[in-house]
């Protein structure tokens, strides 16, 4: 059984094998693509594509074209989140955590500015801009709605089929939000779910690669037809419990947490539960 997820403005899902599929599709905003963020841009040269943060408030990122940065993709803007996460700096709703106790640290990174918690990400002196690098309350709040919607569309459509993750045996990850997805990041998020990780596989801007096919080769065109003819659509509407998912869902990684078996062992060792 196999599942692929185009993660977008609208998140396309597609579940099935070679005898069937079954596809839905869920709005889960422009975050992952760079809108709707201060900070945000699309994955082109100078966005930062990938974040690690330390719970002492060191920061380690790398940019696409490896110049100064510019802003945030949503490849970053994932690691970012999940990052503040690992790190302390957010709750499990997504609050960041104002410590006034530590404004001399290199952990003193959250503030107030214009009536908002953000986190200072990159310095000014350091952007290919000389503008600060932000993520603000505003910013995971988009991004926690969107995986929320994707990630309550895959599990419905499961669902539908009486399956669970656990029968995945492939799970394709789409989409331009960056060059790179990191799998145990994306799980943390409550962006994919909690299987093995070699089951997973990022596999690019697909729509656009399918598009090229579709130009270059009248056989793919052809192809790419008949397939569109023997996919089944699912509305999401249909399901009476989408909303409930959906705001199970906002949470980091999830309000249920026996959905994230691998997150949970890692949230109680660092008693972070």
């Amino acid at each position: 059984m196999t599942m692929l997820i185009d993660i977008g403005t609208n998140g396309e899902i597609v579940l099935g094998n070679r005898e069937w599929m079954l596809a839905c599709s869920t709005s889960a905003g422009p975050a992952f693509e760079g809108s709707g963020v201060k900070c945000g841009m699309k994955a082109s040269r100078g966005a930062i594509e990938r974040v690690e943060i330390s719970p002492e408030g060191y920061i380690r990122y790398r940019t696409i074209g490896g110049i100064r940065p510019k802003g945030l993709c949503g490849s970053g803007l994932i690691d970012a989140v999940a990052g503040l996460f690992q790190a302390g700096y957010i709750d499990r709703s997504g609050q960041l955590l104002l410590d006034l106790d530590l404004d001399s640290s290199p952990r003193a990174r959250v503030r107030e500015r214009d009536g908002q918690l953000e986190f200072l990400l990159v310095p000014a002196g350091r952007t290919e801009t000389g503008k600060e690098i932000v993520i603000t309350q505003p910013d995971i709040e988009n991004l926690l709605r969107a995986k929320a919607a994707i990630y309550a569309g895959a599990k419905i459509l499961l669902k539908s089929m009486g399956l669970e993750f656990k029968d995945l045996e492939q799970l394709f990850i789409a989409g331009g939000f960056g060059n790179y997805l990191d799998r145990e990041k994306a799980i943390i998020l409550g962006l994919i779910p909690d299987i093995p990780l070699e089951r997973v596989r990022f596999v690019g801007n697909t729509s656009i690669i399918g598009a090229k096919m579709a130009l270059l080769s009248e056989e793919a065109y052809e192809r790419a037809h008949e397939i569109a003819k023997s996919v089944t659509y699912y509305d999401l509407i249909t399901y009476p419990y989408y909303y409930d998912e959906f705001i199970s869902a906002k949470f980091l990684p999830h309000t249920d947490l026996s959905q994230f078996p691998t997150v949970a062992k890692r949230l109680e060792e660092e008693a972070k539960v």
